[in-house]
């Protein structure tokens, strides 16, 4: 009999659980029970994640996926609250170093966009939300991605509604080595940011707001084909939304922060594919 050929999501759970063995050392400490590795739980996490699913449906689909389990190593199951638990102890600096190996697989090109996004921190029903007079604040999010593969380079979550030119100099200044032009909208003109992407050899390309025909002069100038490519970020706001869910499980917001870190990593990841 002909052996089936590896699926995607075999290849996925292959390529994540490479990022893991890269990124973190095989157990948390020298205390620990040694049962799991911190490599299985990253990619039960990422898991979790791409099939925008709860750790109990996860673990019980993960019964009938034998070649998964080989992949990984994964002799026996962990119960939904140990997964849980692994997740609290895996900090936004893992998941931001595993985004970082995740960006090296894919080909960039120092042509980036920036832009932001609001996700739901609830997934209450509409109607329901609306008969009860229920506001659920959202999550804006902020992603810098490349323009030649879709690669999301890093990622900014914040629960206030800080303005764009607040948030762009952090995601500057930790990427400069990355980016070579920089695209914006109107939100991030601020000649703070213009004059920050140029001292680290950043070329900005962002419009202006036009309060003189000086400012209606400057944006007629700028390349149409080389800005429309900021139309990316949208897609890739929009990728997320549809194929991991527009909202975040978690009910604290550190977690929300490192869900969507791992929906960042997890979109990187589909990429590769």
């Amino acid at each position: 009999m002909q052996a089936l050929p590896k699926s995607q999501l075999l290849r996925f759970v292959e390529q994540a659980y490479h990022l893991a063995q890269r990124a973190v050392a095989r157990y948390s400490s020298k205390f620990s029970k040694r049962r799991y590795t911190l490599h299985q739980y990253i990619v039960l996490l990422c898991l979790k994640v791409r099939k925008n699913t709860t750790y109990r449906t996860l673990l019980d689909e993960l019964i009938e996926m034998p070649r998964i389990r080989s992949a990984i190593n994964l002799e026996e199951l962990p119960s939904p609250s140990m997964l849980c638990k692994a997740f609290n102890r895996l900090d936004m600096a893992v998941w931001r170093v595993l985004l970082n190996l995740s960006v090296a697989l894919l080909p960039t090109n120092g042509v980036v966009g920036i832009d932001a996004s609001g996700f739901d921190r609830g997934h209450a029903s509409k109607h329901y939300t609306k008969r009860a007079k229920l506001t659920i604040q959202q999550l804006k999010v902020t992603l810098l991605v490349d323009t030649r593969s879709n690669a999301i380079l890093d990622v900014h979550v914040t629960t206030t509604r800080k303005h764009d030119s607040k948030i762009a100099p952090s995601l500057i200044k930790r990427n400069s080595d990355e980016v070579a032009i920089l695209f914006d909208d109107k939100g991030y003109d601020d000649q703070k940011i213009r004059a920050l992407a140029r001292e680290d050899d950043v070329r900005p390309v962002i419009k202006h707001r036009e309060f003189s025909p000086l400012h209606k002069a400057w944006n007629s100038r700028l390349d149409a084909d080389l800005y429309g490519k900021r139309s990316q970020n949208k897609t890739v706001n929009s990728r997320l939304k549809r194929k991991y869910g527009a909202f975040v499980r978690s009910r604290r917001w550190w977690k929300q922060f490192r869900e969507l870190a791992i929906g960042c990593l997890t979109h990187n990841l589909d990429k590769t594919l």
